[in-house]
């Protein structure tokens, strides 16, 4: 038998598209069960479609004309219009039928049956018990307008209608400060404010200056942008711009938003500040310097203090020549770092920041006291962006790792290990499109490789993260397990960690794969033994007597916050650093960075042989 087998390869199966709850009422629909009258035509020839908002009148009448219920003011409604998202809002379904066959401004008479309207049976919407829901019903229905719309809130009760399409991609948030031009009107048709002419209104974002709808609306809005935010009334929170929102049901607020300042709270906690005051060239934060870039700024630094005395100004005290510094290298106080790379050429900015962002750890200037709280005004002229590998072979991209790979060293000469971390593992980073050619340039490139992740142990022991060194170390000891300095180094980590067993297996292997680096290995050993002696002995000290009581006593032992300062005062070193034969490069990360830790977390590593040691093995604890 013969078979198509291109018939075979072009059938595809399609997805049955699952039906919405909107699509299984509408299977309900039987004739005679929905009639429409129009009662005045409409202009145009579009209808509602899924996505737009239709405004519209109701009243509801019997087949005898008795009206049953109505938005209009004279039939006895609030003279407020129903706005309804067509294949979002909760409808009844003859409306969910009838609307989308009406052109804005056409009144009709929309008969309905029961089933149509509140009688329908699991009907999304309910109706007070006089309603009659079993009865067919007269519903007279005037389209006032539909639109497309974008639904700000879940509930539906904050939408937005756009006018005009502003610039850019940018919208303001907390703590922008922002400008717009407003005017508001009820439901009804009502005007309750206006801020059209004269200065534009001004609020900032986050402090409730404005309702809680009209900011919702507002955060989707880009500069120059025109449109009408309508807002029901569980949004319509107290403010100074509408201090008295009782019994208003609805606002429709006309909003072109004129202007906003960038205003970031950089750290989130409100203590480093950046408010842009002139714009910028480009688009935030696409245009804004990459890490490494080389930047060039004009700054006049002040203390915020009564006189706002300038202790700094590039103008005046460097000759009227800019500042230029590579970003990521500790070369300027980190407040000010971080506020410039969020900048735009061109852009200037007034930064507020708290001292330890400022010059508390950072070398202080004669004029600026301990603890000062400093205001910088940054202009960023521009900045060269950090040089693209692309197109390099693999002997220029070596030249380029070294100069990463010397500036990283000499930041962690200089114990920034943060930045000195932050450029190796840039190197790594673009190592990952790096391919060698040959077996001479996959050897180099794997040395280095293993190096700057030896690198990244050593600052992150340094940092006082051990378990992270241990993660870097393990990197090259995947690809060679007997690779003595990652053994090294992995080892001094887990010794800082309080896993001796870790760090003694480490040290033992040195010597098993490579016999030179005995001396060394040893003499890690030997600080090793002296570390366990000095946990034990701590342990003593504060487990002394606590065996020693009879029942019911309570021994007095001293406190683990008490014992960590003591571990903190005895047991703090610089780290020394070993000698494997390598180059000065390498010997300076070959350090052990035994940072401060919780007596408990030096304890329980190897606690099963404190105890024993203490003689304690088999004791419990009443």
């Amino acid at each position: 038998m013969a078979v198509d087998e291109d018939a075979e390869q072009e059938y595809v199966p399609q997805k049955k598209k699952t039906d919405s709850d909107d699509d299984k009422r509408r299977k309900k629909l039987v004739p005679g069960g929905l009639m429409k009258a129009v009662l005045r035509p409409g202009g145009g020839e579009s209808t509602p479609s899924d996505g737009d908002q239709a405004v519209f009148h109701c009243t509801v009448r019997t087949l005898d004309g008795v009206v049953v219920e109505s938005t209009r003011s004279e039939f006895g409604g609030k003279g407020t219009p129903t706005r309804n998202v067509l294949g979002k809002s909760k409808m009844i379904l003859g409306l969910l039928e009838g609307i989308p066959t009406m052109q804005k401004g056409e009144i009709a008479m929309l008969k309905m049956k029961p089933g149509m309207h509140y009688g329908e049976e699991d009907c999304p919407l309910s109706v007070s018990d006089s309603f009659p829901k079993d009865s067919e019903l007269h519903f007279e229905i005037e389209l006032i307008d539909f639109s497309r719309v974008k639904v700000i809130s879940e509930d539906l009760a904050v939408v937005k209608k756009v006018i005009d399409e502003g610039q850019g991609w940018e919208s303001p948030r907390e703590p922008y400060e922002v400008k717009v031009w407003i005017s508001a009107k009820t439901g009804d048709g009502k005007l309750i404010l206006s801020y059209t002419q004269g200065e534009p209104f001004f609020f900032t974002f986050g402090k409730s200056e404005v309702p809680k709808g009209l900011e919702m609306g507002i955060g989707t809005m880009s500069r120059g942008e025109k449109a009408i935010i309508y807002v029901a009334k569980q949004y319509l929170t107290q403010s100074p711009l509408v201090p008295m929102v009782e019994g208003i049901e609805e606002v429709h607020f006309e909003v072109e938003l004129v202007h906003f300042i960038q205003v970031r709270d950089v750290l989130g906690d409100g203590r480093l500040i950046k408010r842009r005051i002139r714009d910028g060239r480009g688009e935030f934060p696409m245009d804004c310097p990459l890490h490494d870039s080389l930047l060039r700024v004009h700054y006049k630094g002040m203390l915020l203090n009564e006189e706002n005395t300038v202790f700094y100004d590039t103008k005046v005290d460097n000759n009227g020549q800019p500042l230029e510094f590579s970003s990521g290298e500790g070369l300027v106080p980190e407040g000010l770092e971080m506020c410039i790379r969020l900048m735009l050429p061109g852009e200037i900015a007034h930064v507020t920041c708290p001292p330890d962002y400022a010059y508390d750890k950072f070398p202080r200037p004669a004029n600026v006291p301990e603890g000062a709280h400093i205001q910088w005004e940054i202009e960023l002229l521009d900045f060269k962006m950090p040089k693209d590998w692309t197109g390099l072979n693999f002997r220029e991209i070596m030249d380029e790792v070294e100069k990463i790979k010397g500036t990283g060293n000499r930041l962690f000469k200089e114990e920034k290990f943060d930045f000195a971390k932050a450029k190796y593992e840039k190197v790594l980073r673009e190592f990952n499109h790096v391919n060698p050619q040959d077996d001479e340039e996959g050897k180099e490139f794997l040395n280095t490789r293993n190096l700057l992740n030896l690198n990244v142990a050593a600052c992150f022991l340094k940092m006082g993260e051990c378990r992270k060194s241990i993660e870097a170390c393990n990197k090259v000891l995947d690809t060679n397990p007997a690779h003595v300095k990652a053994l090294y180094r992995r080892g001094m980590a887990y010794m800082s960690a309080g896993d001796f067993e870790e760090a003694r297996s480490d040290f033992n292997k040195m010597i098993s794969v490579d016999k030179s680096s005995e001396p060394n290995a040893k003499a890690a050993l030997l600080k090793l033994k002296q570390k366990e002696q000095e946990v034990e002995r701590k342990a003593r000290k504060q487990f002394k007597g606590l065996f020693d009581k009879k029942p019911g006593e309570i021994s007095e032992v001293v406190s683990d916050e008490k014992m960590e300062g003591q571990i903190s005062e005895e047991n703090h070193e610089k780290g020394d650093q070993d000698d494997l034969g390598g180059n000065e490069e390498e010997r300076n990360h070959e350090a052990e960075a035994a940072s401060p830790r919780s007596f408990l977390s030096r304890l329980w590593p190897t606690g099963k042989r404190l105890f024993r040691a203490l003689g304690i093995e088999r004791c419990t604890i009443l």
